[in-house]
């Protein structure tokens, strides 16, 4: 079974509807949490059987064979059985499914009964930036084209750049919430948009009251949720795990459960240190040096900036776009698949982020600039120059068009990001 999880109003229901209603002849589609608010048929469905009938009582005649009818389960986490069932009602094959849920995340981790193999995960997430320019008409040839440039490394020319830069900047302000995109790309109104971020802000801090029993740990996960904004005007942005309940004495293992739960349910990008860089990241990641990014750069700058347009659209010096920049590329990260990390050590200094280099079985270290200072980056250098990383390249994301590189370091255009998952090959030529 196809299980597609994420964050609440990302589009998970609208792209499994819109997908099986092509595509399948008999489509059925029902929503446990509706059913449990509601009828509760499914609710003592805990055999093939039972589901069935529960099944037929809401779309019998739409029931056919296999090949034709596909059966969407939306929210399956509502009943904790189901998520067991999913073995059953693959074995018997009676019918195609395809499930979702907005805390999917979080009830997988706390299932221990569902055995590898009778599902497929697909993890879901707000639009990324080349699918922002995708519902703002930029056409794919455009896209194509771009893409190349990347992989050739080379500038676009000065009208194309400008155009995405303005783009990328809205995008900075709208996000990738699909609710927040229709609302920029039909009607331009930034208070609609913001009234979008802010009533699924309030959606996530509910839902962890809702699925998080124990009062004090979920006044702790929306304690922590809260601080994101604040954490990221910090020089360090790192979770400060005495600022979470203002007492001293606590460590990062104390809030595993609470941090577990804000990256499960989708709302937050987790980002874990690396002190001694090797491939595979993932082997070495730190636990108690932790960064942590909202899920959506649009839900960021309506906080911290509310209907201003003018600290992001006009470069205004006096405003410090790094922690936006760094949140952005943390989305764009996440979202191609490349994984969160950054290089914190004491010695050499702190590098934004860190990313597989599979072609040389190494890392390649990426810096974020937001102003004209991007050619400063001492950590940077710092790190690169370690013999034992073995560091190929790197990168430097900045809003200059000027694509360039002096030794090891490459600077390009910060719009680039969303085609870094071809990285690889890249650096493959160089």
């Amino acid at each position: 079974m196809l299980i597609v999880d994420g964050a609440r109003q990302i589009g998970k229901s609208f792209i499994i509807r819109h997908a099986a209603k092509s595509l399948y002849p008999n489509y059925i589609e029902i929503n446990m949490e509706k059913d449990k608010q509601g009828s509760r048929l499914f609710a003592d469905a805990r055999t093939t059987t039972d589901f069935y009938m529960a099944l037929s009582s809401v779309a019998g005649d739409r029931m056919h064979e296999k090949e034709n009818t596909l059966v969407f389960i939306d929210e399956i986490q509502a009943y904790d059985h189901l998520l067991t069932l999913v073995k059953f009602l693959m074995e018997e094959g009676k019918y195609t499914y395809i499930a979702s849920g907005s805390q999917l995340g979080v009830a997988l981790k706390k299932t221990q009964s569902i055995p590898g193999g009778s599902y497929e995960r697909l993890r879901m997430y707000p639009l990324d930036f080349e699918e922002f320019l995708w519902a703002n008409g930029m056409g794919e040839l455009a896209i194509e084209g771009m893409k190349k440039a990347f992989e050739n490394m080379e500038p676009l020319n000065e009208g194309l750049h400008n155009r995405v830069m303005d783009l990328l900047k809205k995008y900075i302000l709208v996000g990738g919430l699909p609710d927040a995109v229709n609302a920029f790309v039909e009607d331009k109104n930034i208070v609609k948009i913001r009234q979008v971020h802010s009533d699924i802000h309030d959606l996530y801090l509910d839902d962890a009251a809702k699925y998080e029993k124990q009062a004090g740990r979920k006044l702790k996960i929306q304690r922590i949720y809260s601080m994101i904004p604040s954490n990221m005007e910090n020089r360090k942005k790192r979770i400060v795990v005495k600022d979470i309940e203002e007492k001293t004495g606590k460590r990062m293992l104390n809030y595993q459960d609470e941090f577990d739960y804000l990256s499960a349910a989708g709302i937050t990008i987790e980002c874990k240190a690396i002190s001694k860089p090797s491939f595979p990241l993932c082997l070495n990641e730190g636990k108690n040096l932790l960064k942590l990014y909202m899920n959506d750069v649009g839900m960021l700058t309506a906080i911290m900036y509310g209907h201003n347009l003018k600290s992001v659209m006009d470069d205004e010096s006096s405003i410090n776009l790094g922690s936006v920049y760094e949140t952005l590329v943390a989305q764009e990260l996440t979202a191609h698949g490349l994984g969160c990390f950054y290089y914190d050590n004491k010695k050499n200094g702190e590098v934004d982020y860190l990313i597989n280099d599979s072609t040389n079985l190494t890392t390649l270290p990426i810096e974020v600039k937001s102003g004209k200072d991007y050619t400063v980056h001492s950590a940077l250098n710092h790190f690169i120059e370690v013999k034992e990383y073995n560091i190929k390249q790197a990168f430097v994301l900045s809003n200059e068009r000027k694509v360039h590189t002096k030794g090891k370091i490459t600077y390009i255009p910060i719009y680039y990001i969303m085609f870094l998952n071809c990285a690889n090959e890249v650096v493959g030529k160089w």
